[in-house]
């Protein structure tokens, strides 16, 4: 195996973007490093770009033009004097031509040496190596051979249900979980599709899918100097479609004896190769037996679980072993402290079967890191959330000594969390956390599957303190401007020289009913009447909202207005009104259901079905590809596809009629 370079730098080169490009940018800060941003057309004024200290163009919106781009990469990094690159994940992390590319070019790689990379970042190459050194395996084939009847032989010999697995890159794409041999050949056409489009590989492997399975993994970090350390290892069980969503540390599964078990396991797996730098051995368990299933020779989403619970700052450690250092503790000095837990905070809409959400952030407000609390965030108020990468926003991790209580900080960093202008998973992600069965941990990772109607349940119904509330945001807005406008009192609300007067107030939620809310105001305390109900009422601004007091009892309430949409969250959660128009200029526009259009903007990249076909309800028709997943397109009811309006390879946008169903008669 040759050897790698490893020497001081001063000026390191991120070549990602998002929440891991801002936070390893923060470390390489904090160690007096210069930082070198890279981004696309799309990113131009991304966060990440405002806090490097240089920033390159590296070329047009979509991945393979910009962030794939080994020789644009390459390029930012002798304009501007880089001498290492960081590849933070996905993107070119574990591409191993890219770290061959930067030896050549002599620019320190923060990671493993091509070879390992190729050794353990192939799933299938990985296995064949485990095989070798004796790590337990799932049952399974990760050959070369890539035809249908080779995979479709493999899938037989292991007995359904199988998982069809992209040997390259992870996230959970390029993965399909087949239980029959019919599902099998449309599942290793689409995986392959998505594989090839999020990594630049196809290459497949077939495993024995392990039901009701949980997700080990251990973190592992080398050195040059042949020290190779386990950071104890975390549960990433809370799954769904093989995206990890909440990740713990340490496993609340294992025992101390079996924590001890697989760290060593995976510290002989990683010591196979003798790898160098930081990396993760994935593990899954049937709850008896603990099986080998990859290894990510990057730095993981989840690292900050790891960093919380020992103390470590595993950028800071990569960054160290690139300049040729030894690790700074020993195995027996790394300690384990309380627990940790992470959410990750996507675009996307729960209630709409997850799908992205794309456009402008008009509102991003989280707690302060205290306590605990922590959060990585890759976007502020005013960034653009595009349909060409990731959908992943931030990440909200807390710490504390014992996993309850880990997991009501992770809980309250959610509530008071507020990001307006696109959809998030926020509540989602609150609804999942407290879950009587998360906090008792009985789960594995069809968890979130089978229980997802309950934690996706509509917002309540909106009470008195809501509609309370709302009044209050539109008093509070426009008392701000009538003091912006240096205005007489009387433009005030709650100030008539004699009197009282009346103002009637009419919200919606949802496709609901209007409800109304009198405000009596002039002398004395103003009152709310909601229905039969009189409140005296309140309120002072703070930041984000405002304090009200409503009948004696005071609530901290923060909103949000734009227009006449009202967002509100109160202790009983987060509310999305509307404010009726008081002078009938209300215009709502209702697009169809029955209308095949694009929901965001994508690309289409197979079409399911022919022209003048019978289709079913729920047929498929078309796939498009969007923030890297496939979405499939189905006939809202059954009828004749009469006219198909797209063609593989086309770039549409969002609300773009794709094809046109006839209804049956």
């Amino acid at each position: 195996m040759k050897s790698k370079m490893y020497r001081r730098f001063r000026t390191l080169l991120i070549a990602n973007r998002g929440e891991i490009a801002c936070r390893v940018i923060r470390t390489a800060r904090a160690m007096g490093l210069r930082t070198v941003a890279v981004y696309s057309e799309a990113d131009a004024d991304a966060m990440h770009v405002a806090m490097a200290d240089s920033a390159v163009l590296l070329g047009p919106a979509r991945a393979r033009d910009s962030y794939l781009n080994i020789e644009a990469v390459l390029d930012a990094a002798k304009k501007t004097g880089a001498e290492a690159i960081h590849p933070g994940y996905g993107f070119l992390s574990e591409n191993a031509e890219f770290a061959e590319a930067c030896a050549k070019a002599g620019i320190v790689f923060v990671g493993p040496t091509a070879e390992m990379m190729t050794a353990m970042g192939s799933k299938s190459g990985s296995k064949k190596l485990m095989e070798k050194a004796g790590v337990p395996l799932v049952p399974g084939y990760h050959g070369d051979a890539q035809d249908e009847a080779t995979l479709g032989g493999a899938a037989e010999t292991v007995g359904f249900p199988v998982l069809v697995k992209a040997s390259a890159g992870g996230g959970g794409r390029g993965m399909r979980v087949v239980r029959s041999r019919e599902e099998l050949g449309a599942a290793i056409v689409s995986a392959k599709r998505e594989a090839k489009a999020a990594f630049g590989d196809d290459h497949m492997l077939i495993e024995r899918y392990v039901d009701n399975p949980r997700h080990i993994e251990v973190q592992i970090i080398g050195d040059s100097h042949g020290n190779l350390l386990s950071l104890f290892e975390r549960e990433c069980t809370l799954q769904r479609r093989h995206q990890k969503v909440i990740e713990e540390a340490p496993s609340p599964t294992l025992n101390a004896k079996q924590r001890e078990t697989v760290c060593e396991a995976a510290r002989k797996a990683a010591g196979a190769v003798n790898y160098v730098g930081a990396g993760t051995i994935e593990f899954v368990s049937d709850g008896k037996d603990v099986f080998f299933i990859e290894m990510n020779t990057r730095l993981q989403v989840e690292h900050p679980v790891t960093e919380l619970i020992s103390g470590i700052d595993l950028v800071e450690w990569q960054l160290r072993v690139a300049f040729g250092e030894k690790l700074p503790l020993t195995q027996d000095q790394v300690k384990l402290n309380g627990h940790a837990i992470e959410a990750r905070v996507y675009a996307e809409n729960p209630q709409k079967n997850f799908m992205p959400s794309v456009g402008r952030i008009k509102t991003w407000r989280t707690p302060p890191e205290v306590d605990g609390l922590r959060i990585d965030a890759g976007y502020r108020s005013g960034d653009a959330v595009s349909p060409y990468y990731d959908a992943m926003l931030a990440k909200v991790i807390a710490w504390a000594p014992t996993r309850d209580v880990a997991i009501d900080k992770l809980n309250r960093g959610l509530e008071e969390t507020d990001v307006r202008g696109i959809v998030t998973n926020i509540p989602f992600l609150s609804a999942l956390v407290t879950h009587p069965k998360v906090r008792s941990n009985h789960i594995d990772t069809g968890f979130i599957e089978r229980e997802l109607k309950s934690l996706t349940e509509t917002t309540p119904p909106a009470g008195d303190l809501e509609l309370c509330a709302a009044v209050a945001a539109i008093l509070a807005e426009e008392q701000k401007a009538a003091q912006a406008e240096a205005s007489s009192p009387w433009q005030t609300f709650g100030w008539q020289p004699v009197g009282r007067r009346q103002r009637v107030f009419s919200f919606r939620q949802g496709q609901g009913d209007e409800q109304k809310v009198t405000l009596h105001y002039g002398q004395g305390t103003p009152t709310l009447t909601v229905g039969k109900h009189e409140m005296a009422m309140t309120f002072s601004p703070v930041v984000g909202g405002f304090d009200m007091t409503l009948d004696g009892v005071k609530s901290r309430v923060a909103s949000v207005i734009e227009g006449h949409e009202l967002y509100l969250r109160t202790r009983n959660g987060r509310f999305d009104l509307h404010w009726v128009d008081p002078f009938g200029g209300e215009t709502e526009e209702q697009i169809g259901e029955d209308k095949i259009v694009a929901p965001l903007p994508g690309t289409v990249v197979a079409l399911l079905a022919q022209e003048g076909a019978k289709l079913e309800k729920g047929a498929a028709i078309l796939t498009l590809e969007v923030m890297k997943m496939e979405q499939t397109l189905r006939a809202p009811y059954a009828g004749v596809l009469k006219k198909l309006k797209c063609k593989v390879g086309d770039i549409v946008g969002e609300g773009v009629e794709l094809a046109e169903v006839e209804k049956a008669s």
